[in-house]
């Protein structure tokens, strides 16, 4: 197989899920394999088995598991990079329309993205801090959380507090 060959990653949506985790962009890692978070540095599914949202450690190639625990992984802009830092305000201010189309559609209870600085460019926000935001889509929370890249500084406990906040907030409530 061509090392350069990229593979479509599909969004895991249904109706009725309690959490969308919105990636940035697929990495390089990613493309390649065709699955959401799959380059071996990336700490996204350590995370949610580790804050509560799924009771075992599944790998990217089980990624259609994640509908099983009413979670699901849509990302903010389709084009792969090494860094999301690659991308354009353009870019993820298109990609914040096209979510919010996607989260209309399906209204999860809550909407999970993975990134403040994204967040910030793709909901035209300025002052952001972690945790549910002030806005919502219909009926749907919005919160930003610590994006699991590799090369994002925070620890794996701080990620895991962050993320089992928003588990815990939803369990509190029955869902």
């Amino acid at each position: 197989m061509n090392n350069n060959s990229e593979q479509p990653i599909t969004d895991i949506l249904a109706p009725g899920l309690r959490v969308v985790f919105c990636g940035i962009n697929p990495g390089k890692s990613s493309a390649h394999h065709g699955f959401h978070f799959a380059h071996p540095g990336n700490r996204f599914w350590k995370t949610v088995w580790q804050a509560g949202f799924t009771d075992q450690l599944l790998k990217p190639e089980q990624e259609q598991r994640l509908l099983e625990t009413r979670c699901g992984i849509t990302m903010l802009v389709e084009r792969p990079t090494v860094q999301a830092n690659e991308l354009s305000a353009l870019e993820l201010r298109d990609g914040g329309k096209v979510l919010i189309e996607k989260i209309q559609l399906f209204q999860p209870v809550a909407l999970a993205v993975l990134g403040k600085e994204a967040f910030k460019r793709a909901f035209r926000q300025s002052k952001v801090e972690w945790g549910r935001q002030a806005i919502t889509i219909g009926a749907t929370e919005v919160w930003v959380l610590p994006n699991p890249s590799g090369l994002n500084r925070a620890t794996q406990e701080k990620m895991v507090e962050s993320y089992k906040e928003l588990d815990s907030t939803l369990a509190l409530r029955g869902l």
